[in-house]
């Protein structure tokens, strides 16, 4: 008897917890709509012609590592997609501030990302890449710059983690930020891939 009620109850408690189990799983293509929006309003909508756009999003979802994929169907066959789009949150004063820095500041790294001197690198940072290509006055300037974009960039990957309640998306908010970066980047501009450098 005793064992029928201790089978009982550890049933009853299992689906208990059973029930309250909520799989939450991180909103790729929301984090790549998030990542354009917040791209195109730092660089402006001319970084990038319609072919490049169309030849990006073709380079992106190559890129997209064929385990994902995977996982999702699987995860999908497991648990039903919800029928709303999900959406993120960039909307917090933190996320707008960030932005706005960022913003004001693309205008003095345009042309040292023109000139290849800086680089975007492929965990969604930016490096200087051809330090002999900056005249010697300008590159601490050009130093500090660099530094100031990558503070904003990990604050901003961060900040859109924690204004949607998820702190663990860091790293794949920053990752997708990666290719956005790249894919929205204007012709002529280098990036990192694979550990070498490519220009658009």
């Amino acid at each position: 008897m005793k064992l029928f009620r201790w089978f009982a109850t550890s049933m009853m408690g299992l689906m208990l917890v059973s029930c309250v189990t909520i799989n939450i799983y991180f909103p790729a293509a929301a984090a790549e709509k998030a990542a354009d929006h917040i791209i195109e309003d730092i660089w402006g909508p001319d970084s990038k012609s319609a072919a490049e756009e169309a030849e990006a999003e073709q380079q992106s979802q190559l890129a997209a590592p064929q385990s994902q994929a995977i996982a999702m169907v699987v995860l999908n066959w497991l648990v039903s997609p919800a029928s709303a789009e999900i959406n993120l949150n960039i909307n917090s004063a933190a996320v707008t501030s960030i932005q706005n820095k960022m913003k004001a500041r693309h205008g003095k790294l345009k042309a040292y990302y023109s000139s290849g001197a800086v680089g975007l690198t492929d965990n969604g940072l930016v490096t200087v890449r051809d330090a002999k290509s900056i005249a010697l006055k300008d590159r601490n300037k050009v130093k500090a710059l660099v530094a100031e974009e990558n503070k904003d960039r990990n604050a901003l990957y961060a900040e859109i983690a924690r204004a949607n309640g998820h702190p663990e998306w860091k790293a794949d908010i920053q990752s997708t930020f990666a290719r956005r970066w790249v894919s929205n980047a204007a012709s002529g501009w280098w990036y990192k891939s694979g550990g070498s450098w490519k220009q658009k």
